[in-house]
């Protein structure tokens, strides 16, 4: 290490400390979400859970706005740790392909937290807007990151340039290519197109689930779902050509 340079000071006494009741806070909201709803949060109310007044809670939390982000952040970073677990888990079927593992992640997530799931999708809260680009949109990029590895991975950028997909008009050609730098951008229109309908028609399927829409499937959702997601793959990989071969040298 350079003379000049020093290791970073530990935290204080005091910012641990508020570290701690930082995380006690959130802890409980989420207890409060799971027994109560999405639509039932408010500072007051966790403030109560904590026996604490209030205005000692916007110590750390200014607004029932700021609590929300940290809420829907740490929700989509939970899922997609579980998305990332599900697909970097070595399955008891080599056959099935990470794509659909990862799916069923997403979905074991969902009905095993169904009010988080909700807080993230379901109906918006009122008078709530997340901040543009905060953490809530950086978190949910990191979901979306995951799908696209197991989706169009072994696949080169030509491939995916020269995916089969329904005409583009040129106005929605330009948006996806301007895309943020660190969001879908990376991936040409077509395979944009392929990636979001692939996600709609997986969340689709995970929605219908969590509000209680595909009860009487009974015990057969989780088979269902699996099967749609490997057909949904096959549709999707055949519309991606295959490599060209490398000509004589």
């Amino acid at each position: 290490m350079p003379a000049d340079e020093h290791p970073p000071a530990p935290p204080s006494l005091r910012q641990r400390r508020r570290a701690a009741a930082t995380r006690e806070i959130v802890e409980a909201a989420e207890r409060h979400l799971t027994e109560h709803g999405p639509a039932a949060l408010s500072l007051r109310a966790v403030a109560r859970s904590l026996g604490m007044s209030v205005q000692a809670l916007y110590h750390y939390f200014p607004d029932r706005d700021a609590l929300v982000t940290v809420l829907i952040a740490k929700a989509y970073e939970d899922l997609a740790a579980a998305v990332r677990a599900a697909a970097g888990a070595t399955p008891p079927d080599p056959s099935v392909p990470s794509f659909v593992i990862a799916a069923d992640g997403y979905r074991q997530w969902a009905i095993s937290h169904p009010e988080r799931f909700q807080l993230l999708y379901g109906t918006p809260l009122r008078n709530y807007a997340a901040p543009a680009d905060g953490p809530t949109t950086r978190a949910m990029r990191q979901m979306s990151a995951v799908f696209q590895r197991v989706l169009f991975g072994g696949f080169t950028p030509e491939q995916l340039a020269a995916a089969d997909t329904l005409t583009l008009s040129p106005p929605l050609r330009a948006h996806l290519e301007h895309l943020s730098p660190d969001g879908l951008s990376a991936l040409p229109p077509s395979a944009t197109a392929l990636l979001l309908s692939a996600w709609g028609h997986m969340h689709g399927l995970v929605v219908l689930e969590v509000f209680g829409h595909t009860a009487f499937l009974g015990d057969h959702r989780a088979e269902v779902f699996h099967l749609a997601m490997c057909d949904l793959l096959t549709g999707i990989h055949r519309r991606i050509p295959a490599a060209q071969a490398n000509g004589p040298g």
